[in-house]
């Protein structure tokens, strides 16, 4: 007979999203006058860029005419679009990069859960904590992250808190460790890392032998000069880092599903003998093996982004959401709440007040002021008693939403 995956059964019993969605679904139903606002998953609410519907639209009639239709296209993306990404995304901050180390995906989510096929199970890892729950449970899957603890902690998984203490910059860990995930700026709390904080990720890396892997798929909102877009704008960080980069919240690709992975060629990882095995090939063979590659249409849209008609269309939405999250950030202060985040990320961390838990202010909120937020600890220990909001939403639901809330605190 078939055996199962044990590890699969030490998953919680369904995504963190699912158990928000079901609890919203069932206020719905009991209450079905009530006009809920959503400002918990990260979804994006305006349309795409019209340089992207223009070229998806010219796509979709190369694909109608038997001399310009296209069929199964490179694992590894279209020249086209790689291209596109290394001239605007890298070369002007002064990274260099060559198109073998690019990889077109269908979304940062889908490569962020399977790099770690590429170490040994018992690899030891290090998270952020509160962290975006794909890092941690995909390890799950895999047994890497061990057993869970009382606390709701996992025995292989090194946490390095970000609090309010510490200013949600975590400390580097005591002790070696194999793998870390980092995402600046960061999901949930919206808070980011100057030059000066990543470079000692990177040292540390060098010095320990370590894989980073940097989720870097809000980097389109940063605003201010000394947050890096890049982790590779910190000299070495080829040898020991990952980078993934998503055109969801970028370009509003939630739903058409497009971004990339970088992985040098000058990084590697050891077998148990000491050979130095270069992870670029490893991941371009998964690939082939595991993935067909990203639709030409949805490549062409991608490519659109960079045009100049593209890339003025991209500002005006990320300025859009950011101008949402400054409201929010005024309003909710206003009202006498701590927030964090909102000025180099569409997320907001809002303190509970009076110590309540992160779940039970998310369902007092939900029926008494009818907004969906997301509980802090569903990203992780060190989130309970905050709540994260995203600004994605409409200008008028944003504002309404707030309205509500400082209606239902007052």
């Amino acid at each position: 007979m078939a055996l199962v995956n044990e590890h699969f059964l030490k998953l919680p019993g369904s995504y963190l999203f699912s158990d928000i969605a079901k609890k919203v679904n069932s206020f719905k139903i009991t209450h079905p006058k009530q006009d809920v606002i959503r400002l918990g998953i990260g979804d994006v609410t305006r349309p795409l860029p019209p340089a992207c519907i223009e070229a998806m639209h010219k796509a979709v009639d190369e694909m109608a005419d038997a001399k310009t239709f296209r069929g199964y296209g490179p694992e590894q993306g279209y020249d086209f679009l790689i291209e596109a990404i290394l001239k605007n995304d890298f070369a002007p901050r002064g990274v260099h990069l060559s198109p073998a180390e690019i990889f077109i995906n269908d979304g940062a989510k889908s490569d962020t859960g399977s790099i770690g096929e590429l170490l040994r199970w018992d690899n030891s890892m290090a998270i952020t904590d509160p962290v975006y729950p794909v890092y941690v449970d995909s390890n799950i899957m895999c047994g890497r992250a061990g057993v869970l603890e009382e606390g709701g902690t996992w025995s292989n998984v090194t946490y390095l808190p970000c609090t309010e203490e510490n200013g949600f910059v975590p400390e580097l860990p005591k002790h070696r460790v194999d793998l870390i995930y980092l995402c600046y700026p960061n999901n949930p709390t919206g808070t980011t890392l100057t030059h000066e904080q990543l470079k000692k990720w990177v040292d540390y890396a060098l010095a320990n032998d370590t894989l980073i892997v940097f989720d870097a798929a809000y980097e389109a909102y940063i605003h201010e000069d000394n947050v890096p877009h890049s982790i590779y704008e910190i000299r070495g960080a080829k040898k020991v880092a990952i980078e993934i980069r998503s055109f969801s919240k970028t370009a509003g690709f939630t739903g058409v599903r497009c971004g990339y992975t970088v992985v040098p060629k000058e990084l590697t990882a050891a077998t148990l003998e000491g050979e130095r095995i270069p992870l670029n090939q490893l991941w371009n063979r998964r690939q082939c093996t595991k993935f067909n590659g990203t639709s030409y249409i949805t490549q062409r849209a991608a490519e659109a982004i960079y045009t100049p008609e593209g890339k003025q269309q991209v500002k005006a939405n990320i300025d859009y959401y950011m101008q949402n999250a400054a409201t929010m950030r005024k309003s909710l202060e206003a009202a006498g709440l701590k927030v964090y985040g909102g000025v180099n990320a569409p997320y907001l961390w809002l303190k509970t007040p009076n110590g309540i838990g992160s779940w039970r202010f998310f369902e007092q909120m939900l029926y008494e002021a009818n907004v969906v937020g997301t509980p802090g600890v569903g990203f992780g220990p060190s989130g309970e008693g905050f709540l994260r909001l995203t600004a994605f939403g409409t200008h008028e639901d944003c504002e309404e939403a707030m309205r509500r809330i400082r209606k239902w605190l007052a």
